[in-house]
């Protein structure tokens, strides 16, 4: 074999091997029909001779042929239907809603091709269907919270229990605005992965509009935020410019600000930090850091996953929200064609944004 590599390339040997395909019958249905007809009329030659050479009868001999072209073409058919049959009963099972069938693949030709694309299919379908039903349930259950809250308070105000109180109506208010983020984040997650959601990418100076951002989000911690201890910092050069589209990037900023803080423990502190791309591709390097207990490394996959909310590195339970923003991030993010990341830090959770300097064309 090796003698043969050296004078044949590698190569060179896979286009033999590709092109000798159709007169293969065992890689290509063609060859294997073709097989067939020429062992049948082989077999009556050599019958028909015998015949001629011997006191047999020739219809004896032509009764002979029959029968053993008949035996040799049920065998062929048999094993080129096998195929096709089980096929037809896994896409009946899969219209009755069972996507777990798959079809066995023992065959090297057209048909063991067929097969494995038709296996390829049905799990992508089974995957679809195992999404979707997460979807409703993580939906119901993620409504249900703020809907059964809010439908206490007011329940309570009807009753005569508690007043319609500025206290009591800021509950309702809360809750409303929860439903309301819920709604708002499961419609864009929906444009984002459909490409509706076109960008409209420009240059702008980073340090003036993180400062923006970051003057909104102290101006939230002030207005109902659950986090009022928290501080917040900017380390970012004055004459650092990006190319994206600010307002998906402003999306994807105040998430990640606003998961800091809220795993921020007492008196924290939140950095943003932004520089410049490695040279020649240049772009935007962007860092959030918080002094939490960070995410530990088996769940940095999952808490970018739809209602993917994973565990804290310390053993705690997640922060009991929706679970949608890091992923509409990471979608927001790959329209600019960049990444975004749980990267390693000694203290906290430390999320890395990359972003190339010039965008993919809007879509």
């Amino acid at each position: 074999m090796s003698r043969v590599s050296e004078v044949f390339p590698a190569p060179l040997l896979r286009r033999i091997w590709a092109a000798s395909r159709p007169l293969d019958p065992f890689r290509s249905v063609k060859a294997a029909l073709c097989g067939l007809v020429v062992l049948s009329v082989g077999i009556t030659t050599v019958l028909t001779l015998l015949a001629h050479r011997s006191s047999i009868e020739l219809r004896v001999i032509a009764i002979i042929a029959v029968i053993a072209s008949l035996l040799i073409t049920q065998f062929v058919a048999h094993g080129l239907a096998t195929p096709v049959t089980e096929m037809t009963a896994a896409a009946r099972a899969m219209a009755r809603g069972d996507y777990g069938r798959r079809v066995r693949v023992a065959r090297r030709d057209e048909l063991g091709d067929l097969a494995q694309a038709f296996n390829r299919m049905a799990a992508d379908l089974q995957a679809v269907d195992r999404h979707r039903k997460e979807l409703v349930a993580n939906v119901s259950h993620e409504l249900r919270t703020p809907i059964a809250g809010l439908r206490a308070v007011l329940e309570n105000v009807v009753d005569g229990v508690s007043e319609a109180d500025p206290k009591t109506m800021a509950t309702a208010l809360r809750q409303t605005e929860r439903l309301s983020r819920l709604v708002e984040q499961l419609l864009d997650l929906s444009r984002l992965e459909n490409g509706v959601v076109p960008l409209q990418p420009r240059r702008f100076l980073v340090e003036p509009y993180l400062s923006g951002v970051l003057g909104d989000a102290g101006v939230a911690l002030g207005r109902g935020h659950a986090r009022t201890d928290v501080r917040l910092a900017l380390d970012v050069p004055p004459d650092l410019v990006a190319h994206a589209d600010p307002e998906r990037l402003d999306q994807v900023v105040t998430n990640l600000v606003d998961n800091a803080v809220k795993h921020s423990p007492q008196n924290g502190r939140v950095t943003v930090r932004a520089r410049a791309g490695q040279q020649p591709a240049g772009g935007l390097v962007l860092e959030v850091l918080d002094e939490g207990p960070g995410i530990p490394r088996s769940q940095r996959e999952v808490v970018f996953e739809r209602f993917g909310r994973g565990t804290r590195a310390d053993g705690g339970s997640p922060d009991g929200g929706t679970g949608l923003g890091l992923a509409i991030a990471r979608w927001a993010v790959a329209l600019h064609g960049g990444t975004i990341e749980v990267a390693e830090s000694r203290r906290g959770c430390r999320m890395l944004l990359t972003l190339p300097a010039e965008q993919p064309a809007s879509r």
